[in-house]
């Protein structure tokens, strides 16, 4: 009877015991990862850059992996012009200094430090982590040379440029399920242009850019 007794107590103390360490649901080490996404430029005052694009990276482990991406945004000419640039051309003939980013493209990393989960409606569990990422890449500009008012040799001749360009940013990815995850992310792509062939600009063009990302192979359970 004792026998039992301790038995029972101890059946009914492991059904108590509340586990307050959980193995992961998911993995990223070893997988592919390969973002088709869309975006946008959102400090530029006088034009729209909307982007679409892909990245792919590789995990070696669950905290690092490396990545490259390649983004596509159309010239669409005066349609990309903000009210501010219209204003300026047509109605007070100011020229400003107007580059397009057209293409772009970087290869660099991924450091993933942070890792969380929440529990939805109580029962579904939701992954998500933060991460960081740096690289280095090369950005096509094009000059708006109605903006600029300026069809000089000189403006021709520096109208597409490549640039070497610094690529920081970093996001915020949340798993769906073992293959399908969402990311927000913001990337500050910073380079040197020449403008007309004789002035040097820094420019800083930051994106905020959301994909869905796509991981194979499946994971290993």
């Amino acid at each position: 009877m004792i026998g039992e007794e301790i038995l029972r107590a101890e059946r009914v103390r492991k059904e108590r015991l509340i586990k307050t360490i959980q193995r992961k649901n998911f993995l990223k080490l070893g997988r592919f990862e390969t973002s088709p996404y869309v975006g946008f430029v959102t400090n530029d005052p006088f034009i729209n850059r909307y982007l679409a694009g892909i990245g792919v990276a590789y995990h070696p482990t669950e905290i690092f992996a490396v990545e490259a991406n390649l983004g596509y945004s159309p010239n669409l000419g005066e349609a990309d012009w903000k009210p501010l640039t219209t204003q300026l051309v047509e109605e007070n003939k100011v020229s400003p200094d107007i580059s397009k980013l057209t293409l772009f493209t970087n290869f660099g990393f991924q450091f993933s430090p942070i890792y969380g989960k929440v529990a939805l409606n109580g029962r579904r569990i939701v992954n998500f982590d933060v991460f960081a990422a740096f690289g280095l890449g090369l950005t096509l500009t094009q000059d708006d040379l109605d903006a600029l008012g300026d069809d000089s040799a000189e403006a021709l001749a520096t109208q597409n440029q490549w640039h070497p360009t610094t690529n920081i940013g970093g996001g915020v990815r949340v798993n769906f399920n073992d293959m399908i995850a969402f990311r927000l992310e913001g990337r500050s792509l910073v380079y040197i242009e020449t403008i007309a062939s004789k002035t040097l600009e820094m420019k800083n063009n930051f994106i905020l850019a959301s994909s869905v990302s796509f991981f194979v192979p499946s994971m290993n359970r």
